[in-house]
């Protein structure tokens, strides 16, 4: 197997160990994972959770430390994540009553996971002000 593909396979590896970490994290926080990794043609989320009236929309980075992973969520990754939750409620109505926020969770090794309430706003996502 090609050095690069190997590479790209434990990257996608780690990845998926982050959110099911990022999950557990949320879980023993009182969070009801509704989705992971939900994908359109517009964006992808990683995880969507529900804890009472709010739907976090959370993006999981792991990085080498703390900081790299927060100054990791660009601009254009924020915008297409805004587009992934409109497609998300328009699919799932029953959830449309719930008020969204756009949450990180952030997690590098020898850290325990920091969830980063309402990181970011997107003026055009629906029940957002």
């Amino acid at each position: 197997m090609p050095r690069d593909r190997r590479a790209r396979q434990a990257a996608w590896r780690r990845g998926r160990l982050a959110e099911r970490l990022a999950g557990l994290s949320l879980r023993l926080k009182g969070y009801r994972i509704v989705a992971r990794d939900y994908r359109c043609p517009v964006g992808e989320v990683d995880l969507i959770a529900r804890r009472g009236p709010i739907l976090a929309l959370i993006e999981v980075k792991r990085r080498r430390t703390l900081a790299e992973a927060a100054e990791s969520i660009s601009p254009r990754q924020r915008r297409r994540i805004a587009r992934a939750a409109q497609a998300f409620l328009q699919r799932r109505p029953d959830l449309r009553h719930l008020q969204p926020r756009f949450d990180a969770l952030l997690l590098a090794r020898g850290h325990w996971p920091r969830h980063v309430i309402d990181a970011w706003r997107d003026a055009d996502t629906p029940g957002k002000n």
